[in-house]
């Protein structure tokens, strides 16, 4: 038989479920390299000491929940899962909070609000379903910001006609909105 050492962890870990404490002993020392791995890669900012516990928690777990390992499934996808809890575990008992000082940063967060382009897009869909003049009042007022003026002017019609047909869009707007909503 081969020595332990050179056991897949599959066979390790089937041993000392039957009682082996050699192949356990064994196991968790070729196991430990590979927890503590996953630990530091996924908790990653949480400091070494707190990866160190990750590691700890994760083996007493093993050890505790050994028995629920399916002998006929890979022993790594297992651990992973197990470490992988135990992580984000970590994070939720201590909190996963970042303190910058603002300050620092003031010159390079400040930036203009980016138009959405699904808005827009959506309005557009909304408003292509109005008649051609009313549509055209709705764009030019509503999403290009000329005045009442300028499009009175453009559509030669009077600024209270414009006013009226404007808010009879508008009303029927609201009304197709509420029926794309339910």
């Amino acid at each position: 038989m081969a020595p332990a050492e050179n056991l897949p962890l599959e066979d390790l870990l089937r041993a000392a479920n039957l009682g082996d404490e050699r192949s356990y002993a064994t196991f968790l020392t070729a196991i430990t390299p590979v927890v503590r791995g996953i630990a530091r890669s996924r908790g990653s900012g949480l400091g070494q000491d707190v990866c160190e516990d990750i590691v700890q928690e994760t083996l007493l777990a093993i050890h505790q929940k050994r028995h629920t390992w399916q002998e006929d499934l890979p022993v790594r996808p297992w651990l992973y899962t197990i470490a992988r809890y135990k992580v984000v575990d970590a994070f939720r008992a201590r909190g996963r909070r970042v303190h910058v000082h603002i300050d620092d940063f003031l010159d390079s967060i400040a930036a203009e609000p980016d138009e959405d382009l699904t808005v827009r897009r959506d309005a557009e869909r909304v408003i292509g379903q109005l008649d051609e003049r009313s549509a055209r009042i709705v764009r030019s007022i509503g999403l290009e910001g000329e005045s009442i003026a300028e499009v009175s002017g453009s559509l030669n019609m009077t600024e209270t006609a414009v006013r009226v047909a404007l808010h009879r869009a508008l009303k029927k707007l609201a009304s197709l909105r509420e029926r794309m909503v339910e």
